[in-house]
């Protein structure tokens, strides 16, 4: 992954939404400069798979008499993760550092760093005054997931069971693929047709490939699927919906 290095300030107009910022984050702080809100990612956790190139920005807001300067914003991690910014532009009291992760290029044998991370930034006032704030912000850094399901058969008699199997499986970084995610429940759920709200059935822990099989009473026609809630390291998903007419 690309290593930790200075970023240059540009100057240019951008949108932002903020998040509020954890109190008492400053590692270094000299005059009134304080940070005030940070966004990563519009809000959203960062979620990389095995090939596409991840782009997001960090924005960071910060206040000071004189007004702010510049900033430098990185990213760091578990397991000594670490990012710093393609490039860095600032607008009045904000700035936003642009991200784009390539996941071969940056993330090779790196399973590891998936989880809990934090905004560490650098702020610059006009007339000198500075924070440093480690743990400015955080966001959770996470390995891609797919959830398949498959009810069979259809069509079924009513009253006759349905095996509904499965397979939870996030992105590894070691070789590019998705692999099955071991020992976590996962809900079955059913959604009856003419409705919109899919309601849980039963919960059941994939096995050692990460595969889900469960069998049901057939009642009336609907839609099956497999809901996983998600884990620090990996996003939540949903299997699509599988129709079974229940004759």
């Amino acid at each position: 992954m690309r290593m930790r290095t200075s970023v240059t300030v540009a100057v240019g107009v951008l949108a932002l939404t903020a998040l509020a910022v954890p109190a008492a984050q400053a590692n270094g702080h000299y005059g009134d400069t304080a940070i005030t809100k940070v966004t990563v990612n519009g809000g959203k956790n960062v979620v990389v798979g095995t090939s596409l190139v991840k782009k997001f920005t960090v924005s960071v807001t910060a206040k000071d008499n004189s007004g702010i300067k510049g900033m430098e914003i990185d990213l760091v991690g578990p397991s000594f993760g670490s990012f710093s910014a393609d490039s860095t532009r600032c607008s009045g009291n904000t700035c936003t550092a642009s991200f784009a992760i390539d996941p071969k290029v940056d993330l090779p044998y790196s399973n590891d760093i998936a989880g809990t991370w934090y905004v560490d930034a650098w702020v610059d006032a006009k007339d000198g005054d500075f924070v440093w704030a480690e743990k400015s912000g955080t966001f959770k850094f996470q390995r891609a997931a797919s959830q398949t399901v498959n009810a069979a058969p259809e069509p079924v008699k009513k009253g006759k069971a349905i095996t509904v199997t499965g397979k939870l499986a996030r992105a590894n970084w070691d070789d590019f693929k998705y692999h099955g995610y071991t020992n976590q429940p996962v809900k079955l759920q059913f959604l009856k047709k003419g409705s919109k709200t899919y309601t849980t059935v039963k919960t059941l822990k994939t096995n050692s490939t990460g595969t889900l099989k469960t069998t049901v009473t057939a009642s009336v026609d609907g839609y099956w699927r497999y809901s996983f809630a998600g884990t620090a390291s990996t996003p939540a998903v949903n299997s699509t919906g599988d129709f079974v007419d229940v004759q």
